[in-house]
């Protein structure tokens, strides 16, 4: 029950817990509006919406319900938690499964939430990652699945393929994904049209994407203008999950920022450059060997988590040249036989 790079981060618990009882149908308790991203996971079995904090309370209500009746009626042996949302006992409670672990949440050691669980997990590890995989320790298992999946049908990359086409786009490209939900979150337009002409002058296409959302489309508008050839933005606002998936699965070079599409990129094993605030660098990091890194930190001290000003753009400090002497590091001229196709 968090936002959709988080939903991504729990594949290796769900992969783990499959692959040690192969014939155990694992369900996943999440917001509606994340369930896309883990929606061609065939390792779940079935997706549960929880109606999203928007939603009227009438709304909320009938969700929560409909859900605990369902859910319910599936009588499960073993029900894992990796959020520290407040309704969790509740449910956890009324399932009256065999078996509930949760994280051992320092901030939530009341005697309700603690006697919600019949066992509570250790957290440890320096990674998200890392963290949510110590949830499965009580259960005693050594045979660790430690590789975040982002799984897609293949007709998926069929339509992104035949997209890409389209617009002229035939090899080599890289996708650039300039947006996130919050301002500090994100890097200066003219950087980014900086970063692209030179991935153009090398013989590379840029593809831009983003969410579908009007300041999010601006963002790219704004970054195309600024490009002495303008990149592609026909995809941006367009793909679903799964499509962005196969898009970034077949790109020689993913960039972002701090949220979701990076994370997809570490997932399908596609080169990274990722720009990092006034974040957790560490702790966030997309979990992938084959990336390079930049946090505004090693350039300017950064706030503490409370002094943070979530509208200031922290990652201004990051020169432009910096990360186009990164992509340099890590693309040849798009003349050469470079990345051939991604798994699915």
């Amino acid at each position: 029950m968090r936002f959709h790079g988080d939903m991504l981060l729990t594949t290796p618990v769900i992969s783990t817990l499959k692959r040690n009882y192969p014939e155990a149908k694992i369900d996943v308790l999440l917001y509606q509006d994340t369930i896309p991203i883990l929606s061609e996971n065939s390792e779940i079995n079935m997706l549960y919406g929880l109606s999203n904090k928007g939603a009227g309370s009438i709304t909320k209500i009938q969700n929560f319900l409909f859900l605990l009746k369902t859910l319910r009626a599936n009588k499960y042996d073993l029900v894992v938690n990796l959020t520290d949302q407040r309704v969790v006992p509740f449910f956890v409670r009324l399932l009256n499964a065999k078996m509930s672990i949760s994280q051992d949440y320092s901030y939530r050691q009341s005697a309700f939430w603690k006697n919600s669980f019949t066992h509570l997990a250790p957290i440890s590890g320096e990674h998200i990652v890392e963290r949510n995989l110590s949830v499965v320790t009580p259960l005693g298992i050594t045979d660790i699945c430690k590789e975040t999946t982002m799984p897609y049908d293949p007709k998926n990359w069929v339509k992104m393929q035949s997209l890409l086409k389209d617009v002229g786009v035939d090899n080599h490209y890289v996708v650039i994904q300039p947006t996130a939900r919050q301002q500090f979150k994100c890097w200066d337009n003219d950087k980014f049209s900086k970063v692209i002409d030179a991935l153009q002058a090398r013989g590379y296409s840029v593809v831009l994407t983003s969410g579908p959302s009007a300041e999010d489309l601006e963002c790219v508008e704004d970054i195309a203008r600024g490009c002495q050839l303008r990149p592609v933005t026909a995809l941006a606002g367009k793909t679903r999950f799964p499509e962005l998936a196969a898009l970034i699965d077949h790109a020689d070079l993913f960039i972002g920022v701090d949220s979701a599409p990076g994370h997809i990129a570490a997932a399908v094993k596609t080169p990274i450059i990722c720009l990092f605030g006034a974040t957790d660098h560490v702790f966030w990091r997309p979990w992938s060997n084959n990336v390079i890194q930049f946090w505004a930190g090693d350039y300017e001290p950064m706030p503490v988590r409370d002094e943070l000003d979530r509208n200031k753009k922290y990652m201004s400090v990051i020169p432009a040249e910096d990360v186009i002497a990164a992509t340099e590091r890590m693309l040849p001229d798009a003349a050469n036989d470079i990345k051939t196709s991604g798994s699915v």
